[in-house]
């Protein structure tokens, strides 16, 4: 190395590369400075072949001496095992799934290849072998090269299927843990395997794939068959009350078994009532372990004994301890089995099995568990409960850490707290829990405020900043109810005066968002993304800068239950046009849901335009009035009662009209009630008389009754309720389904007449209370009216009259007596009323109404709501015929047998109705003549309507949209004419009432069709104008802008003649549109061609050398010359005959300047260019082109080529010796003619 470097090498690396096959070894010197000459001294005296190429070590003498290197090559390389593996599969000619030859790297094989190596990760290499058939080489990690495989198999060779049986209970183990087992299997056999489910009882396995993939994997199926089949399973029958003798305590007997004999026992767990135990595992020892859980069931039935004892229920979890700890612990210490009846169970005897002289032991130990433990509760209101658990149950933790065995549970809605566990420890915990209690109701307190839940969200504020700002100034709880409750209560808890600055302080905001406005702003659209900004970053910064202002509006709509269908509309028509119209959104309550509220948002004009939509349709369907009683603002509160409890049975006693007051803190004392108009007088004087009790003094009393003695104490119709009210002027409410309180009436007014009202509904309670029993007589024949439905008519007598039990004799036994028994007053009642049904049976007819079949679905509605609502207006019952099976008549007289005459009585009326026609009604005389009234009234009628035949497509619509929606707008059902048929008659079918409707709506779509077409007509008018081809492109413009430009402006369509169409003249350019919009297109048109003929093209050298500077990136450079002297300037392609030519086209004036433009940047440009040139000239030429002597090659000594004279070294430089590819070599001469 010294030797090389006293020759001026500066630095001189040797890189030994090794192949990870091995196979190749490369050595490889760079050089990095320049070389000096080797002297002749150095050349004439060459490395010997020997040191240059040493040779490889012996297999022998690298055993005998592996420490000494045997050459130059005797130093050790380790392995390098390499990551990537390479697998070839081959594909035979049949089993190809694509043979098409012509196709091959191409088409739908080589989308599914690239497919497999964009999914797999592994490459692929495909090629034909001589027989057609397709070799694979995949490359890539192990897992990827298997799942390519199996990728391959599956997609580019064909699939055979085959089908292999083994027993159904070794399939679980073909499949393994959650399937790997299967998935391992095919992935290594490439091929898909179907295992029957669970519950079929098939025990055949398809295998689908390859021929060899299929023998693979059915080979695999059955050798995991035949090692299962070395194992046995058998099942023993043992009672399930010696089961636990048999797991023995903490189920360390039959853990023994198992591991003793390698079986596997299986013992059902105590929840699940089976018997048999099951076992698994090798023969002779399943044998074994079957032995010996019999010998031990076997003595366990000898020896044992039950004791029975009672222990209350509550006490059993006790007794049975934690995941049944305390059962073991007994059978531990005893070795007594305790059966628990199950939880589900009402029964409280628990079982002891065992040797009799330890039952007293374990009967004992089932005492102490079972009192071991109590059961307490304190007193605490709900809304403390989340001060005493405190934040993340700090302060319940302090208590459960002292007591660990105490369970404390907290009941939402309920003002106490449960305590179990440890005597001891309950009574601790109890005390301190009391302490806490007494505590918390002295220093804190809450509030509820009524604030729209419309500004609930603004109140939070953004990531609850608002909220949490009042919280942590306050020092108090606020609880808002989420959106989906849309309740207006928020409740504020904590210090008594914080509690008041924030009511304070939260109303405050309300008040002022009620008074906010809004204001549209009207901005190109071409302008938002900007205001917006990147990721909304502008818009964001807008909104933290003023986050008072909102961009939406919401109002809510009280609108009465029975006309939200009315709005909906058919199909929900009516509702789609107005949210349409008035572009906003509606939200209607669900149809299950109480609420009447309707919310619409959107802009403020838009929500209100909407909202008197909404209500003059409420308006025009009832006699619906608006009222406005003033009543003093601090009575508000009060009037409507804790929950709404008072006002709400105001409003329901009233028809349910809406009473809506102002916003607490708003100061107004403005009442709004709204309904029909009787009911609104009526809920006025009530509500004027309620405040005038409230302003000179207001008593109330709670008394309590059953629920089921509620609707007895109103009565119907409220006759009872309202006869006491009337008499004491007290006011008397009762709970609603809502109220969690379902037991709780009360009293509201003056003192005497609260007590006098309380005085009187107590002793109809009272007389409610004592229970009498008595019976009457009802002819058998009308029980099946009381009982049929499930009893329906019973259950609303029972509803009605406090619960009376109404008991009819079983059917069968023909007993006319009829059983009551409840309040004395309520059996009075119900007899009553069961001797009205009986009456109204007895005077029940039937009639009968014929009405054509073809109508009886129409008359039912949908889901029957029609005739069910005439069985609740007129209390009938109508029942519909059977639908006909066969309904076509024969023509022709019926034949007659045996000579008989066709007598009277079978001569059919042709007149009279068909029995499928006829419905029958049953109840009293009147009401059945005027349900028949009102079915027949509900039969569609049919009326035609004359439409020009080349309009009824468009009536039609899209997919029949234009005919649907008129048939939901007007409740009928259009028929238009086949198209075959020609016809300008269009028949309308539907109740009477909305034909008129349906006639003018749709002779109104006639009139707006026509008009159309006149349109049409008129918008149809084509003009042509002659251009020269060679202007068509300045016309159209860049992408098409010049001409879109006068397309919009004139609202025409243009159209330039097709290049490809020799037929079609290239010069003529068709306008189309109104007359007067094409003659002004055209103009338009008239004026580019006159200013295009004006201009000139010239030619300018350009040298080629500054093209791409006068260009520009992206041709920027250019379009601003271009722009700047409205010219076209075009630039040589590469390959034309005069690289230098430049031809810029436009006005003369503006062609000279901007030519004198562009020379003057040719001449700058230029220079430049000359000034890098001459610099090139300079500069150090590359390594690669420096003039270099010719070398004679690399030239060894004593190489074994030298050993015989006669042949010489090869000759580098020689083209025979060494010939370049595809050239063309003289056979070289040999004294004895060619070798062979």
């Amino acid at each position: 190395m010294s030797g090389l470097c006293s020759l001026g090498l500066s630095k001189v690396s040797w890189e030994l590369k090794i192949a990870s096959e091995g196979a190749r070894v490369e050595t490889t010197c760079s050089r990095d400075h320049t070389f000096a000459t080797l002297n002749s001294e150095e050349e004439s005296d060459p490395p010997t072949y020997k040191d240059a190429f040493p040779p490889l070590p012996e297999k022998a003498a690298c055993l005998e001496s592996a420490q000494e290197p045997a050459g130059a090559w005797g130093n050790k390389i380790r392995p390098i095992k390499a990551s990537v593996i390479t697998q070839v599969f081959h594909v035979p000619l049949e089993e190809r799934k694509y043979k098409d030859m012509n196709q091959f790297g191409e088409g739908e094989q080589a989308k599914i290849c690239l497919e497999i190596m964009q999914r797999t990760g592994a490459h692929l290499e495909l090629s034909l072998a001589k027989d057609q058939g397709l070799s694979i080489m995949v490359s890539g990690k192990l897992d990827a090269v298997m799942k390519a495989r199996k990728d391959i198999v599956a997609k580019l060779q064909t699939q055979a299927s085959a089908t292999v049986a083994i027993p159904k209970e070794h399939h679980r183990f073909v499949i393994g843990k959650n399937g790997e087992k299967l998935q391992d299997l095919e992935l290594k056999t490439a091929t898909k395997i179907q295992i029957p489910r669970p519950d079929d009882a098939s025990n055949q396995i398809r295998i689908t794939g390859t021929k060899e993939g299929i023998e693979k994997a059915r080979h695999e199926v059955l050798l995991i068959s035949a090692e299962q089949d070395k194992r046995a399973v058998e099942r023993l029958e043992v009672e399930k009350a010696f089961h636990p003798f048999i797991a023995g305590p903490y189920n360390r007997l039959v853990s023994e078994i198992m591991q003793e004999t390698g079986t596997r026992i299986n013992i059902p767990p105590p929840s699940v009532n089976r018997t048999e135990i099951v076992f698994t595992g090798e023969k002779e020892q399943l044998a074994q372990a079957v032995a010996r859980i019999k010998k031990i069931y076997e003595e366990k039935k000898k020896k044992t004994t039950t004791i029975a004892v009672e222990v209350k229920k509550s006490q059993h979890k006790y007794v049975i301890g934690p995941k049944g700890n305390s059962l073991q612990e007994i059978l531990e210490r005893t070795g007594v089995s305790v059966e628990i009846p199950p939880s589900d169970s009402i029964s409280e005897t628990v079982i002891l099995r065992g040797e009799p002289e330890k039952l007293g032991q374990a009967l004992t130990e089932v005492y102490a568990k079972a009192n071991s433990f109590t059961v307490s509760s304190v007193s605490a209101p709900s809304w403390l409960h989340r001060f005493i658990i405190g934040k993340k149950g700090q302060n319940l933790a302090k208590i459960t850490q002292q007591m660990p065995k105490v369970h404390i549970e907290f009941t939402e809605g309920e003002d106490k707290i449960t305590l179990e566990g440890p005597t001891e420890d309950v009574n601790v915990a109890q005390e301190q829990i009391e302490a806490m209690v007494k505590d918390l109701i002295h220093r804190m307190d809450y509030v509820e405020i009524s604030i729209d839940h419309k500004f609930h969200r603004h109140l939070i504020g953004k990531s609850g900043a608002n909220i949490n700002r009042i919280k942590d100034q306050y020092k108090v709880s606020v609880r808002i109810p989420p959106d989906s409750e849309k309740s207006n209560l928020i409740r504020i808890e904590g210090d008594p005066q914080g509690v008041q600055q924030a009511k304070r302080e939260l109303l405050e905001l309300a008040s002022r968002m009620e008074n906010e406005r809004t204001k549209d702003l009207i901005i190109e659209q071409r302008f938002h993304r900007t205001i917006i900004g990147q990721k909304g970053e502008r818009i964001r910064e807008i909104r933290d800068k003023f986050p008072e202002v909102e961009n939406s509006y919401s109002i809510s709509v009280p609108i009465f239950k029975q006309f939200h269908k009315n709005i909906i509309g058919k199909g929900g028509a009516n509702i789609k046009k107005i949210r349409e119209e008035s572009n906003t959104k509606i939200d209607l309550p669900a149809e299950n849901s109480n609420s009447e509220t309707i919310i619409i948002t959107g802009k403020r004009a838009n929500c209100e335009a909407a909202r008197s939509r909404i209500l003059s349709i409420q308006k025009d369907l009832a006699n619906i009035a608006e009222v406005e009683v003033s009543i003093p603002a601090k009575l508000h509160n009060s009037l409507i009662g804790t929950k709404g409890r008072l006002i709400r049975s105001i409003m329901e006693e009233c028809g349910g009209v809406h009473i809506h007051f102002p916003v607490e803190g708003s100061g107004s004392d403005t009442v709004v009630i709204r309904g029909p108009s009787s009911d609104v007088e009526k809920a006025k004087k009530q509500l004027l008389h309620l405040a005038e009790e409230k302003q000179t003094k207001s008593f109330t009393v709670d008394i309590r009754a059953k629920p089921e003695y509620h609707k007895f104490l109103i009565g119907k119709g409220g006759g009872k309720i309202r006869k006491v009210r009337d008499t004491t002027g007290a006011r008397i409410i009762f709970p609603t389904a809502e109220d969690k309180d379902q037991d709780l009436i009360t009293i509201i007014g003056k003192e005497d007449a609260v007590k006098e009202a309380q005085k009187e509904l107590e002793a109809l309670i009272q007389n409610l209370d004592n229970v009498v029993e008595d019976y009457m007589l009802v002819d058998p024949k009308h029980h099946r009216h009381f009982v049929i439905r499930r009893g329906q008519v019973l259950r609303e007598i029972a509803e009605e009259y406090g619960g009376v039990m109404v008991s009819f004799p079983r059917s069968g036994t023909q007993s006319d007596k009829v059983t009551l028994k409840g309040a004395k007053e309520c059996v009075e009642a119900a007899r009553k009323r069961i001797q009205e049904i009986i009456e109204d049976l007895e005077a029940q007819v039937t009639i009968e109404c014929a009405i054509p079949q073809k109508f009886h679905r129409s008359v039912m509605g949908p889901k029957g709501s029609r005739i069910q609502q005439i069985t609740r207006d007129y209390n009938v019952q109508i029942k519909f015929p059977d639908k006909e099976e066969n309904p076509v008549h024969s023509a022709e007289p019926a034949v007659q047998e045996n000579g008989d005459d066709a007598g009277e009585g079978r001569e059919a009326d042709p007149g009279s109705p068909r029995r499928c026609d006829i419905i029958i009604i049953s109840g009293r005389k009147e009401k059945c003549e005027a349900a028949k009234e009102a079915l027949e009234a509900l039969v569609p009628v049919t009326i035609e309507v004359e439409v020009p035949f080349d309009l009824h497509r468009y009536i039609i619509g899209q997919k029949g949209s234009g005919i649907r929606k008129m048939m939901d707008e007007f409740e009928v059902n259009i028929h238009v004419p086949a198209p075959e048929l020609q016809s300008d008659v269009i028949a309308i079918t539907g109740l009477a009432a909305n034909l008129d409707r349906a006639k003018a709506g749709l002779l109104e779509r006639v009139r707006e069709l026509q008009a159309e077409q006149e349109d049409r007509a008129l918008r149809s008018f084509k003009l042509s104008v002659t251009v020269d081809p060679k202007y068509h492109p300045k016309i159209i413009g860049r992408k098409g802008a010049v001409i879109t430009q006068i397309r919009l402006e004139h609202d025409v369509n243009i159209q330039f003649p097709d290049k490809d169409d020799g037929n079609q003249p290239q010069d003529q350019i068709t306008i189309t549109g109104y007359e007067k919009n094409t003659e002004a297109a055209r103009d338009a048109i008239l004026k580019i061609v006159g200013e295009l003929e004006q201009m000139v093209s010239e030619d300018v050298p350009l040298d080629h050398r500054v093209h791409a500077r006068i260009i520009g990136a992206r041709g920027k450079a250019i379009r601003k010359i271009m722009d700047e002297f409205k010219v076209d300037i075009r630039f040589p392609q590469s390959g034309a005959p005069d690289p230098n030519c430049v031809t810029v086209t436009g006005l003369p004036e503006n062609v000279e300047e901007a030519i004198d433009h562009i020379l003057n940047l040719e001449e700058e440009y230029l220079a430049d260019v000359v000034d890098s040139e001459v610099l090139q000239v300079y500069m150090k030429p590359p390594a690669h082109e420096e003039s270099k002597a010719p070398s004679k090659g690399f030239v060894v000594r004593d190489a074994p080529w030298t050993a015989n004279s006669s042949e010489k070294a090869p000759d580098m430089s020689s083209s025979e010796e060494f010939p370049s590819f595809g050239a063309q070599v003289a056979p070289k001469t040999l004294p004895w003619g060619p070798k062979r």
